[in-house]
């Protein structure tokens, strides 16, 4: 078992199991994204930066993408509370495989563009 399983298996039923579909979803998208728990909370590790994280609260569930992909799919994130870097969403209102999809490859385009210029310098 991973620490994400163990973070996942602790939640209630409802909760585990949109977890569990977003981690898949993931882990499809990306397969060679590292998991991990930083600040208590699963996330994920492209190249060994930070590329998307999920959090349960009391009355909400989170998913942190960073601020930029959330601004460039703002227009398809409406129904949705968002903040700086989080959608916040419920089990009466998820965020669809396809949409979940789009924002893993923005973040992932983002970082291999970071490593681009780093290697310049």
């Amino acid at each position: 078992m991973t620490v994400i399983d163990d973070y996942i298996d602790a939640l209630a039923p409802p909760q585990k199991e949109e977890l569990g579909r977003i981690r898949r979803i993931i882990n499809a998208t990306v397969p060679e994204a590292e998991e991990g728990i930083c600040y208590g909370m699963p996330e994920f590790k492209y190249k060994g930066k930070y590329l998307i994280g999920f959090s349960v609260f009391r009355d909400h569930m989170s998913l942190f993408p960073t601020p930029k992909p959330i601004e460039a799919m703002r227009s398809k994130l409406n129904n949705f509370k968002l903040s700086k870097g989080t959608i916040q969403f419920n089990l009466g209102n998820v965020i669809s495989e396809s949409l979940i999809r789009n924002l893993l490859i923005y973040r992932i385009d983002e970082i291999d563009r970071l490593a681009e210029i780093e290697e310049t310098i």
